[in-house]
């Protein structure tokens, strides 16, 4: 059995290398590629051939190596958002993350009602529509040179605040979907995601000393052991809570973010975080199933012809309101189609629950709305000049 892993594991490790490798040579963000090639290779496709010591499944240790991605991706992000800069820019942060909800988060559960679903069940179609990827778009942000650019402000305030509501959200429809919870019940899974993210908050604006002292260390070895060794049991604990890891992992980076330190975590662990962000891109594709993806066809073509552009809207009009121009408001609005991790973590939950909605719909649904809005998000992203010349009417130009 351990041989029979250790080769699928290496197949995984080959598809990967040969994704990213095509990526380079066509021009395109790895990211989809990522995504496809894992669905190729997973149980649904080569697996159907008859071929099971080479067919990638996704198993335990595969889903595990992609939790710490998320972690990892999430992690990077915090280390570009300081406590400080939070709270100076709440009041931005929480207006835009105000508008990307409302535009977008209603669309999903009108969706949903209107195929006479139940309310519970729209609203976790709602929450899949709604949320866009930290993790894809962090990674999109930094391989296309965006991280430094005044675009990624917006961007991630607007994830901030989408990664908060989550967390929230998730606690409340865990609950709901588990049946039979009480308002009691409810109530109190809400309040220890809330309790447990401010003592994170806290943590993060005070704790930046011990951090320091923590990582104070010539060892190369030594500093990436303590870095990984803070960060990813903190986020293991945010998920043995119902919160979000990647949210915790996010806080933790923040907490970094004001220490000297920084510098020297981003040269020796994003060679890390990029090696298992690719085995959590790969990990989406090796969870579709296109027969079944394929039979929710109908409500994937309209949830992304309505989805995209509300996207669109809400990111464009948040970058104005960062004070960008219209070309980097577009930018903006690029960035946030993408959807992602969040999506399949709202779906895993949905099928915790009863009926075929619950348990088949929503969760084949979310696949493959992930796969389609995650090329098309990246793509989007990296050929931003042609949609800013598209939306604006006047040719492009090129914006540092």
């Amino acid at each position: 059995m351990a041989e029979v892993s250790l080769l699928q594991f290496g197949g995984a490790l080959a598809a990967i290398a040969a994704a990213g490798a095509l990526a380079s040579r066509v021009g395109l963000s790895v990211i989809p590629l990522y995504v496809l090639v894992g669905a190729a290779v997973g149980p649904s496709v080569l697996g159907e051939t008859g071929l099971p010591h080479v067919t990638v499944a996704a198993s335990d240790y595969v889903t595990l190596l992609a939790e710490i991605g998320i972690v990892l991706l999430l992690f990077f992000l915090g280390l570009e958002f300081s406590i400080e800069r939070l709270l100076e820019n709440r009041r931005k942060l929480t207006a835009v993350g105000l508008l990307d909800v409302a535009v977008n988060f209603p669309v999903g559960v009108a969706i949903g009602l209107v195929l006479g679903w139940s309310l519970l069940e729209a609203l976790l179609l709602g929450g899949i529509v709604y949320i866009s990827s930290s993790a894809v778009i962090t990674k999109s942000l930094i391989d296309l040179g965006w991280i430094a650019d005044a675009e990624s402000e917006p961007i991630l305030g607007t994830l901030v605040f989408e990664d908060l509501f989550i967390a929230v959200y998730l606690a409340v429809v865990s609950s709901l979907v588990r049946g039979g919870g009480s308002l009691a019940e409810t109530g109190r899974d809400v309040a220890v995601a809330v309790g447990f993210l401010l003592a994170l908050v806290v943590a993060a604006h005070y704790g930046s000393a011990w951090l320091e002292r923590a990582l104070d260390v010539g060892s190369n070895e030594l500093f990436v052991l303590r870095a990984l060794g803070i960060t990813v049991p903190v986020a293991g604990a945010a998920l043995s809570l119902g919160v979000s890891e990647a949210v915790a992992a996010f806080f933790v980076g923040m907490g970094f973010s004001s220490t000297v330190h920084v510098e020297r975590i981003e040269r020796l662990l994003s060679p890390v975080r990029d090696v298992f962000a690719a085995i959590f891109f790969f990990w989406i594709g090796l969870n579709t199933d296109p027969e079944l993806v394929a039979a929710t066809a109908g409500l994937l073509a309209v949830a992304v012809v309505l989805t995209t552009p509300t996207k669109l809207v809400s990111g464009f009009f948040g970058g104005r309101m960062y004070g960008l121009d219209d070309r980097r408001a577009v930018r903006v609005g690029a960035s946030m189609v993408t959807r992602g991790e969040f999506s399949l973590i709202i779906a895993t939950t949905a099928a915790a629950g009863a009926g075929p909605v619950m348990t088949g719909t929503i969760p084949a649904f979310a696949v493959g709305y992930v796969l389609v809005m995650s090329i098309l998000g990246t793509v989007l992203m990296q050929y931003s000049g042609a949609l800013e010349g598209l939306v604006l009417r006047e040719p492009s130009e090129t914006t540092g």
